[in-house]
């Protein structure tokens, strides 16, 4: 399949189930990232705004870029797991890029929900984490204490974790850099070409 153009491929959790995934390559790979979308009871799906507008332009600058709908979403099999059991599937899409991402920084790149569930996921393979707007809800988010990258894309507007509160959960954190968007909203609608910047920014840190 040429470079670019996004191939269906089923992701296969530890559990048993089969999620529905895409993925696009690039002709010179520098870096892959997993996407990870929001909320699925709330809409949320793997072709959201910010996972889609990730997935359509990462790979040219050449970012390999798989993004997947979490269990019970689209085709993906499986029920809703308020988090849990959707760091399964995060592994599931590590799993399928690993054999590409081997020798180069692999990145988990969520938005909202998907970022609370990608900071719970402390997989080895891991390089780094870009967490978009991240409602930071979750207490089991293993990334805080980890000595690898992690890099929070807020809204200045967010409706649901401005910036203030986020600065004042992530002061602790270990290796932790955030990043505003200025006039944008938890959705960042017009200004996702940011958060792509941000993001590709965070990939080219991890090399390092």
């Amino acid at each position: 399949m040429p470079a670019g153009t996004a191939e269906r491929v089923t992701l296969r959790t530890t559990d048993g189930l089969a999620l529905e995934a895409e993925l696009r390559t690039s002709d010179a790979p520098w870096a892959v990232a997993v996407l990870t979308h929001p909320h699925p009871q709330f809409g949320g799906s793997m072709r959201s705004i910010v996972t889609g507008a990730l997935f359509a332009a990462l790979p040219d600058p050449g970012v390999v870029a798989l993004r997947f709908n979490f269990r019970g979403v689209g085709t993906s099999e499986g029920t809703h797991d308020d988090g849990r059991g959707e760091r399964d599937d995060v592994v599931a899409a590590l799993d399928a890029v690993h054999p590409i991402a081997e020798g180069l920084p692999l990145v988990v790149a969520g938005w909202s929900f998907g970022a609370d569930v990608a900071l719970a996921v402390a997989d080895q393979r891991i390089d780094a984490w870009v967490a978009v707007a991240p409602p930071l809800r979750r207490d089991d988010v293993v990334a805080a204490r980890d000595p690898r990258r992690k890099t929070l894309i807020v809204a200045e507007h967010d409706e649901f974790r401005p910036p203030a509160s986020a600065r004042d959960i992530v002061a602790d954190w270990v290796n932790t850099r955030m990043e505003v968007v200025a006039g944008a909203d938890h959705y960042f609608v017009g200004r996702t070409d940011r958060v792509v910047e941000l993001c590709l920014a965070a990939l080219r840190a991890a090399q390092a």
